[in-house]
């Protein structure tokens, strides 16, 4: 990436670190959300769903400012964490936790329907044979899962790597420390010559997204073959 100057390298780079962190922090909680919301059955369901899906409705900035506001060093949790010596807002870490939180309705609704179209009666039979609940899950559900729980993931960090809304809003536009691809993007759009650097930042955009839905579908398909044996 020769064609990217210093700084324009630094916000991919930047996007690049936020969405694996992002990506794999949340995976298990989602895989949890995901197998909670399809297998059992609890009073606060359906309100667990509802929130789960919360960041696809609200708009961004408003997820934002909620996060600010809870993990602000002024926040309920912020506070606590500053304590401990942890600061969320206007940090990295911080839009890692943003970009987690907005990608995750994504990756929790792929691995939920995964999750719902394996037949019960499988899980049934093995529990049959005398295996228990965490074997059942590991050895039959976890593997038929793989090809939904692999597109989750991809979705999210495709999703997590065009975050910006909540974002700027929870860890502001920081060059080096908080500038990811879209606030980079932003930033060189409001001053004049920006152009040409916002243009070479879309196009890397649009490379890495197709390019994670693109392995997403190859993955999908490769697990759904090997899962079933063909």
């Amino acid at each position: 990436m020769d064609w990217l100057g210093p700084e324009e390298w630094q916000a991919v780079r930047l996007s690049l670190q936020v969405s694996v962190w992002a990506t794999l922090l949340s995976l298990p909680v989602g895989l949890l959300v995901a197998y909670a919301l399809s297998r059992w059955r609890f009073p606060g369901r359906q309100l667990l769903n509802g929130i789960v899906h919360l960041p696809l409705i609200l708009p961004p900035v408003v997820t934002g400012y909620l996060l600010l506001m809870t993990f602000g060093t002024q926040g309920v949790v912020g506070g606590v964490l500053e304590q401990m010596g942890v600061v969320l807002a206007f940090r990295w870490t911080g839009a890692a936790l943003a970009a987690a939180i907005m990608a995750f309705p994504l990756m929790v609704r792929a691995m939920r329907l995964s999750l719902d179209a394996i037949d019960p009666k499988l899980e049934q039979a093995s529990a049959t044979l005398g295996a228990g609940p965490v074997w059942v899950f590991a050895t039959v559900t976890l593997p038929l899962a793989l090809p939904g729980i692999m597109a989750g993931g991809i979705l999210a960090f495709a999703k997590a790597m065009g975050e910006f809304g909540a974002t700027i809003t929870f860890v502001s536009n920081i060059p080096g420390q908080t500038q990811t691809v879209p606030s980079a993007i932003y930033a060189f759009l409001q001053v004049p010559g920006g152009e040409g650097a916002a243009l070479r930042l879309v196009t890397v955009s649009v490379i890495l997204a197709m390019g994670a839905l693109l392995l997403s579908e190859v993955l999908s398909r490769r697990i759904a073959r090997r899962v079933s044996g063909a």
